[in-house]
């Protein structure tokens, strides 16, 4: 499971009697340990659930399953979007090559080949030390997520930039002495500056990108200088270095909320063996394993605390920025700090395995889920860049051929035209912003799945909610005890006697409540189940039965209309009612409802400021279901079984956008139907894997933050797409017009991609 809130989860154990409603009060969850496996090979590997509604992964994206060994590397010095396709195109076109993917966010290159192999290891880190990049394989699943991680910029970036920048000085300083040497060195200046972006441009044309910033950059550059424009081609290049090293930075600190995740894990942790202590490697613990955390240390796996009780602080990972009290028995997850002393814990967690992995894991798994517009605009670059080179060819040709026009000014246009030609402010105007938003919801307390539901969250028009464990604690409590021919202490007594040691939901919280009055009571006699009636127990040669109301005839005299007036009353408050009697006479009657959520109200009140119709889908009774939804001020279907969920959302769906929301095994239906399916945290591990995001922080006020944040990504994506767009079209008619000259359109191509990229950067900054 990927979160467990920290109250204990109710185990429904084979409870044969039935109290009522209570098979509608509190849901059959089931929370079997799910482990997920490191895939060592493409057989059977699998990355979560196949997903059966429209933000499914298209036909054209890599396949999940292939055959072979998968082999992993963290790329050192890949610091932009446009990097990653460098790598990615490069590795692919080399034999023995399966399947290859990039992440991005992570900075990882995963590889399936046919089988391991050192030779075809070492082919591989070649051709990414060719492209410029330093490769660290990473041997085993385990060592995944433990490696240094650091995002901050790279300051000997300035080097070879402060270097032109001293060589254009020095040249211009020339040409005011003597014109012809400033020629001269302004011409040496830009060979020194070209060089390294022309063998890089050189590489990525062997390696199937011929259409890459690089080349496009040296040909403008060699014929700036063929045509005379020395001094213009020293601009390109250095402002070309200006922006790379913008973009650089810019995407650095996009990428710091992934990074920060993995530095929340320690390398080195007290491991307790025989009473004594031993430091030891974080990734080299195993489940059952005593370790000590001292205050202000970061727990390095998800565990379960030994010591009597401890104050947790958890911001890191649900947003939470009050310290949690954690008591003995308590599972708590990895990244979490200690706050207050020096602990106990036993892991839970295989190495690799726990939560802060897991959350890494689904994030290098979202990239492949790419949102609508994000593959789009893949389709669109892939034809925009050659199209504007042809383009600029037929410039330089075509008007000195036909007309006679002078060929040095078309020749300086076209090579203009070719700055314009590539897509990297469009290519990274999405991606940028998806990590930025996926970086913040998860420093929020909320895990979303990929571009592709991010996009769909933010144009959600409906939600729908399971009521129990979502809209309510799921928890049934004791509201009303009414005593007839006993005293309360002693009817509460009777039924805690009868009840005690019961796993059933209703049962327990008959004991629990009867434990807060601090009555006495002792265990009954002969305590058996009636089927479809209620339980029976035997004191002080006395049988007492506890059934639903409707079952009383069957072990006792009839309801007198009085009671069931009563009765009918508490049922009509959306209440569960179950009745103490003897074979004589009724000694009780007790009421009992499941209650709402603490922050149940505000969150249905902001979903509705926020446009949202809400919908409750429930399998509890009509009065039950009416009651909550009357309290919440929403519209409601009740007594639906999974398969009805499943219906009534495939009928939403069809004319309107529709999340759905739930905890259970029996929501997993309805949630992958929906347009978007989101997981309670203390979810079951279906619930979770069906979902596309997940409120890991357990609170319902996460999720109008999470809309807000989705909508505030997509408003992003357009305005991205906009800039980048709307600036290299006014580039590209001033180019062929004559008024923007080489120097301007590498300034619009380096600006505008730094400028997509600080406006994704605005979605790290979002605090609610």
């Amino acid at each position: 499971m990927l979160y467990n809130n920290k109250s204990t989860q109710s185990h429904h154990d084979n409870h044969d009697h039935c109290h009522g409603d209570c098979h509608n009060i509190a849901h059959n969850h089931t929370h079997d340990s799910h482990n997920e496996n490191p895939t060592v090979s493409c057989d059977g590997h699998n990355h979560g659930h196949n997903h059966g509604h429209e933000i499914e992964d298209p036909p054209e994206e890599p396949e999940r399953s292939c055959q072979g060994v998968k082999l992993t590397w963290k790329i050192q010095g890949m610091d932009c979007a446009h990097c990653a396709s460098k790598i990615e195109n490069g590795v692919k076109t080399l034999p023995n090559i399966n399947q290859t993917k990039i992440i991005f966010s992570t900075e990882k290159l995963i590889v399936f080949v046919p089988k391991h192999d050192d030779a075809v290891i070492k082919m591989i880190e070649d051709k990414v030390v060719e492209l410029g990049y330093t490769p660290i394989f990473e041997a085993s699943a385990n060592q995944s997520h433990h490696h240094e991680h650091s995002h901050n910029f790279d300051k000997k970036a300035f080097i070879p930039l402060a270097v032109l920048g001293t060589l254009i000085v020095v040249s211009y300083l020339i040409l005011l002495v003597n014109h012809t040497a400033g020629e001269y060195a302004f011409i040496v200046t830009a060979i020194v500056g070209i060089i390294p972006i022309l063998k890089e441009a050189i590489v990525l044309t062997r390696s199937g990108t011929p259409f890459a910033i690089e080349s496009l950059m040296s040909i403008s550059a060699l014929g700036a200088l063929f045509i005379g424009a020395a001094e213009e081609a020293t601009m390109v290049i250095f402002l070309f270095m200006i922006g790379e090293m913008l973009e650089g930075f810019a995407t650095s600190k996009a990428k710091k909320g992934i990074s920060s995740l993995v530095e929340l894990m320690p390398d080195e942790t007290v491991i307790i063996i025989d009473g004594k202590r031993k430091t030891v490697a974080s990734h080299t613990l195993k489940p059952n394993d005593i370790i000590e955390i001292s205050s202000g240390g970061r727990l390095p796996a998800d565990v379960i605390l030994v010591s009597e009780q401890a104050s947790i602080d958890e911001s890191a990972l649900t947003g939470e920025s009050i310290p949690v009290n954690y008591l003995s028995g308590d599972k708590i997850l990895a990244g979490s700090l200690v706050v207050d002393n020096t602990i106990q814990l036993k892991v839970i967690s295989e190495s690799g395995q726990n939560a802060v992995d897991r959350i890494l894991q689904l994030i290098e798994d979202a990239e492949d889920r790419k949102a609508p517009i994000e593959r789009f605009i893949d389709k669109f670059s892939r034809y925009y860049t050659p199209a504007i080179t042809l383009f600029a060819f037929l410039v330089v040709v075509i008007p000195p051929l036909l007309t006679g026009a002078d060929w040095y000014t078309w020749i300086y246009r076209g090579l203009t035209l070719l700055l314009i030609g590539c897509p990297c402010a469009l290519v990274i105007s999405t991606p940028a912003v998806i990590t930025s938003a996926l970086s913040t919801a998860a420093k929020h307390g909320v895990l979303i799945k990929g571009g592709a539901a991010l996009e769909h969250i933010g144009s959600m028009k409906m939600v729908a909610f399971d009521k129990t464990g979502t809209l309510t604690e799921g928890k049934p409590q004791v509201t009303d005890v009414i005593n007839l021919h006993c005293s309360s202490e002693e009817l509460l007594a009777i039924v805690a006697s009868i009840e005690s040691g019961s796993h059933h939901p209703l049962a327990k919280a008959l004991v629990d409540y009867v434990k807060q009055k601090q009555i006495h009571f002792e265990e009954a006699l002969n305590r058996k189940a009636i089927a479809g009636v209620g339980i029976q127990g035997e004191l002080d040669q006395q049988i007492y039965f506890i059934v639903s109301p409707n079952k009383i005839e069957t072990v006792s005299t009839a309801i007198s209309a009085k009671d069931a007036e009563t009765i009918t009353q508490l049922e009509n408050g959306g209440k569960t009612v179950v009745v103490v009697t003897t074979h004589q006479q009724l000694l009780g009657i007790i009421a009992l409802q499941d209650v709402l959520r603490s922050d149940a109200l505000a969150a249905i009140t902001e979903l509705k400021q926020l446009g949202l119709q809400t919908l409750m889908l429930t399998g509890d009774n009509q009065r039950a279901a009416k009651a909550i939804a009357g309290q919440l001020g929403i519209d409601y279907r009740a007594e639906l079984l999974p398969a009805d969920k499943l219906a009534e959302i495939e009928k939403i769906g069809q004319h309107t956008s529709i999340a759905m929301i739930g905890d259970g095994i029996n929501d997993s239906p309805a949630m992958k139907a929906a347009t978007v399916g989101i997981a309670m945290g203390s979810g079951t591990d279906v619930a979770l894997e069906t979902a596309d995001a997940a409120l890991t922080k357990n609170s319902l006020l996460s999720l109008p933050k999470l809309i807000r944040l989705t909508r505030f990504a997509n408003r992003n994506i357009k305005q991205n797409i906009t800039i980048a767009l709307g600036i290299k079209l006014v580039f590209l008619i001033t180019s062929l017009f004559g008024i923007t000259g080489l120097w301007l359109a590498v300034l619009a191509d380096s600006g505008t991609t730094a400028i997509v990229t600080a406006n994704a950067l605005r979605l790290l900054k979002v605090k609610k």
